[in-house]
C-alpha cells in the first residue's frame, strides 16, 4: 500500500513542480466580476487559453494579463517597489450589500451567510512580496441583520422527517443564532513561498475547482475559506505533451455552532435534534488540470476530496492522504467489509473546451458521492450517486469597433439521486456523518445544496468590464427529501424557485460597481400545499412565497 500511495504522490508533486515563471498576487474569489472579465477575455483571444480556469484563484496576473501587472483591473498602481525587488500594494477595497425580502436566497458568496434581511460583507487588505516569498493579508468583515422567516417549525410530520433525514446529518442551520450575525475571517489571506511557477503556503483563501460558472461540484466559494496548507501552481505548466495546473490541500473544516433550526416551535425541537460530535473535520483533496498541445483551449481533469472527524484518523500517511489512495471502494475496505478509515469520499471528471475564434465555451463536470465498488459498477451503473454540471457560454460581435457583445450563457446543475436508489443505497451529495461536506454550516461544493437542481439562462450585453444583462432560473430545492422522506409523498409538491435577475456591472476609472435586483416566486414553498382542498391533479390551494433579493457591490482600487 505504501509503494502506491507514494508512486502516485510522486508522479502528481512531480508534474506540479516542473513549471515556468514568477509569482504574483492571485485574483481572490471574493472578486467575482473580475474572474469572470479574465474568463471571457479569454473567449475574446486576448488571453492565454491554456489557462483552464478549472484550477483557481487565479495565481498569477501579471502572466494572465500578459503584461504589466499595473494595467490589471485586479491590481493597484499605488505601492511601493523597491530596487531589491520588495513589492508591497494594497488590496482592492469591496464593499457589498444585500437585502432578501422573505427567505434566505443566494449562494457563491464565501463568508456571507444565507440570512433574511440585510447583510453586509467588507473587505480589504494588503500584499507584499520579496523574492519566493509573499504575504496576503485580506481579512473579510460580514454583519447581517439575520431575521426570522417561515422554516421547519418543529412540528410533527415533515418537518420531523427534516429533523432526521436533512437537519442531524448536515450542518446547514436554517438561521445562524438569534438576532444579528457578526464575524470577522482571515479572508482570502495567504503566507507563501513560490518558486518557477509553483507555490507551497498556508491560506485561508476560497477555492473552485472544475469549470462551472454558477455551481462547482466538489469546491466553490459558497462556504467562508478554511485553513489549509496548500501545493498548487500559480500558471500552467508546460511540457512536451501539453500543460497541467494543480492543487493539493489539506486543511481543517469547522462547524457552525448552531442547532439545525431555532426557528418555529422550538420547546419541541430538543425531540427531534441530536447531539452532534464535538471535533472538527479534516480535509484532504487535489485537483489536476491537464490541456494537450494537440488541442489548444481544450482541458481535462479531476478533483478529488475526502473528510474525516479528527477522532477517526491515525497517524498514517493514507489518514492525511487518501487522495492518492485506491479509486475503487474494494481497494480500501477489509475482508468483513469495515472501511480503513471512517471518512467519506467525493471525486469529479470534467472538461473545458475554449475556442476563441467562436468567442465560445463549452464544458462540463461529472461526479459520484463515494466510491464505486469497482470498476464493473463504476461502468454498468454509471449514473449510481452521480451528480453533473454542464454549460456552455457564446459572445455574439454587436460593435467589432466598439468591441460590445452579446452574451449567451447556460448552465445545468443535477445534484439529485437517481433511481439506482430504489434497488441500492444512494445517499445525498454532501451529507455524511453529523456535519457533512461544509464548513461554517454552508456547504463546500454546489451552493444549491444535496438533493438540488439548477437550469439557468443568461442574456447580456458586455463592453471590457462593463455588462448588463437578464438571468432566468428555475431552481428546485432538495428533491431527494421531498419524493423520498416527506410523509404522504406526493409529487405534486417539490419545492421549486423561479427567479427573474436583472444584473449590471460597471467600471469607470479606480472604481467597480455592480447591482442585481431579483424576484423569486416559490412554487410550494417549504414542500406545502392543501391537501383537504384538492380536485383534480393540479387543482389545490398552493402555498407559494414571493422573495425579492437586492445586491449592490463596490469596490475601488488603489
Amino acid at each position: 500500500m505504501g509503494t502506491k500511495y507514494t508512486g502516485t504522490a510522486g508522479m502528481v508533486v512531480g508534474m506540479m513542480l516542473f513549471a515556468l515563471g514568477g509569482v504574483a498576487q492571485t485574483v481572490p474569489l471574493n472578486l467575482p466580476e473580475l474572474t469572470d472579465y479574465y474568463r471571457r477575455r479569454q473567449l475574446l483571444g486576448t488571453l492565454d487559453s491554456a489557462i483552464s480556469f478549472n484550477v483557481q484563484p487565479l495565481g498569477d496576473v501579471e502572466y494572465a494579463d500578459g503584461e504589466d501587472d499595473s494595467n490589471s483591473p485586479a491590481m493597484s498602481t499605488a505601492g511601493y517597489r523597491s530596487p531589491a525587488g520588495f513589492i508591497v500594494k494594497p488590496l482592492p477595497v469591496t464593499m457589498r450589500h444585500q437585502l432578501v425580502s422573505a427567505y434566505p436566497y443566494g449562494w457563491n458568496d464565501g463568508a456571507m451567510i444565507p440570512a433574511r434581511g440585510y447583510q453586509l460583507y467588507a473587505s480589504a487588505g494588503i500584499f507584499a512580496q520579496y523574492k519566493f516569498i509573499s504575504v496576503q493579508l485580506n481579512p473579510e468583515f460580514v454583519y447581517a441583520q439575520n431575521r426570522r422567516y417561515e422554516g421547519y417549525g418543529g412540528a410533527a410530520g415533515p418537518d420531523r422527517n427534516w429533523y432526521s433525514k436533512v437537519g442531524n446529518r448536515f450542518d446547514a442551520p436554517e438561521l445562524f443564532g438569534n438576532g444579528s450575525y457578526s464575524k470577522v475571517y482571515p479572508g482570502q489571506s495567504s503566507v507563501r513561498l513560490t518558486y518557477k511557477g509553483v507555490s507551497l503556503g498556508f491560506s485561508t483563501e476560497n477555492i473552485w475547482w472544475g469549470p462551472g460558472r454558477r455551481n462547482a461540484i466538489i469546491m466553490s466559494n459558497n462556504a467562508p475559506g478554511f485553513r489549509h496548507v496548500t501545493l498548487n501552481t500559480t500558471k500552467p505548466i508546460n511540457t512536451i505533451i501539453g500543460s497541467f495546473e494543480g492543487q493539493i490541500v489539506g486543511g481543517r473544516l469547522e462547524a457552525s455552532g448552531y442547532p439545525a433550526s431555532l426557528l418555529g416551535d422550538t420547546s419541541v425541537h430538543s425531540a427531534y435534534q441530536r447531539e452532534r460530535r464535538g471535533d472538527w473535520r479534516y480535509f484532504s483533496g487535489m485537483v489536476l488540470s491537464y490541456q494537450p498541445k494537440w488541442i489548444p483551449g481544450f482541458s481535462l481533469g479531476f478533483a478529488r476530496a475526502f473528510t474525516i472527524y479528527r477522532d477517526d484518523m491515525n497517524d498514517s500517511f493514507g489518514a492525511y492522504f487518501p487522495i492518492f489512495g485506491g479509486v475503487s471502494k474494494n481497494s480500501v475496505t477489509n475482508n468483513d467489509g469495515s472501511e480503513n478509515l471512517p471518512s467519506d469520499q467525493v471525486i469529479s471528471l470534467f472538461f473545458r473546451w475554449v475556442l476563441p475564434a467562436a468567442h465560445f465555451e463549452l464544458y462540463g463536470e461529472y461526479g459520484r458521492n463515494d466510491h464505486a465498488w469497482d470498476g464493473r459498477d463504476g461502468v454498468v451503473q454509471l449514473d449510481h450517486t452521480r451528480a453533473y454540471i454542464f454549460g456552455l457560454r457564446k459572445l455574439v460581435p454587436l460593435n467589432e469597433t466598439q468591441e460590445t457583445y452579446l452574451q449567451i450563457a447556460a448552465e445545468i446543475t443535477q445534484m439529485g439521486v437517481t433511481n439506482t436508489n430504489r434497488i441500492r443505497s444512494a445517499g445525498p451529495w454532501y451529507m455524511h456523518g453529523h456535519h457533512g461536506y461544509t464548513h461554517r454550516g454552508q456547504v463546500l461544493g454546489a451552493g444549491i445544496g444535496p438533493g438540488s437542481n439548477l437550469q439557468s439562462l443568461d442574456l447580456g450585453w458586455v463592453k471590457g468590464m462593463k455588462q448588463a444583462g437578464l438571468r432566468v432560473e428555475r431552481f428546485t430545492h432538495d428533491e431527494d427529501f421531498a419524493n423520498l422522506w416527506i410523509n404522504r409523498p406526493d409529487y405534486r409538491r417539490n419545492w421549486v424557485d423561479l427567479s427573474f435577475e436583472g444584473y449590471a456591472v460597471w467600471d469607470y476609472q479606480r472604481w467597480l460597481g455592480s447591482l442585481a435586483v431579483q424576484y423569486i416566486h416559490a412554487y410550494n414553498y417549504q414542500y406545502g400545499f392543501d391537501f383537504q382542498n384538492t380536485i383534480g391533479y393540479w387543482g389545490f390551494t398552493p402555498q407559494d412565497k414571493s422573495n425579492f433579493l437586492m445586491k449592490l457591490g463596490v469596490m475601488y482600487r488603489f
